[in-house]
């Protein structure tokens, strides 16, 4: 009888290394950034599946508590980390149009606000649901994190420092 239990659990540890061995080594892991054309404030457009320096997506709506709160300390880092990323947030397509212009007019926030508007952003992604959520989109176009609530902060921007030791 404990030669069988030895066995399963045998077994057991080699099926558990092997799916370690493909999400590490064979897998996309979390994925790759969508093929679809950003335009930033100074008119340079970037592609979100190759976009050659990290980029930090974040969905938002005007009635999230959440996403309200994460703004200044989206912008802080932005400030902080400057052109070393590029930071878009994504409003939701439920989101009423007048209330994000009135909410982006009042809070002139340092990144790119885009409004998905045929949630074609948020499909893309795997369809959106959840507001806050974030995607931290590697220069060769990997997403490294991803995030459905506030964004952890510090281990975003140490990531970014990281892919982007040269500026």
């Amino acid at each position: 009888m404990q030669n069988i239990g030895g066995k399963i659990f045998g077994a057991l540890v080699i099926g558990l290394l092997g799916t370690l061995l493909y999400l590490t080594v064979f897998s996309d892991g979390l994925g790759k950034g969508p093929d679809i054309n950003i335009t930033n404030s100074q008119g340079q457009s970037f592609n979100l599946s190759k976009p050659m320096k990290p980029v930090l997506i974040n969905f938002w709506a005007t009635s999230c508590p959440g996403c309200i709160k994460e703004m200044p300390d989206l912008a802080k880092m932005k400030q902080a980390l400057g052109n070393r990323f590029e930071l878009v947030a994504v409003s939701m397509s439920y989101d009423p149009s007048e209330q994000v212009d009135q909410f982006i007019k009042r809070n002139p926030y340092p990144f790119i606000f885009i409004k998905d508007s045929d949630e074609a952003i948020a499909k893309a992604f795997g369809g959106i649901l959840l507001t806050p959520t974030s995607f931290l989109i590697a220069p060769n176009g990997k997403i490294v994190y991803q995030q459905i609530g506030e964004v952890h902060f510090e281990q975003v921007a140490e990531r970014i420092k990281q892919m982007s030791p040269q500026f």
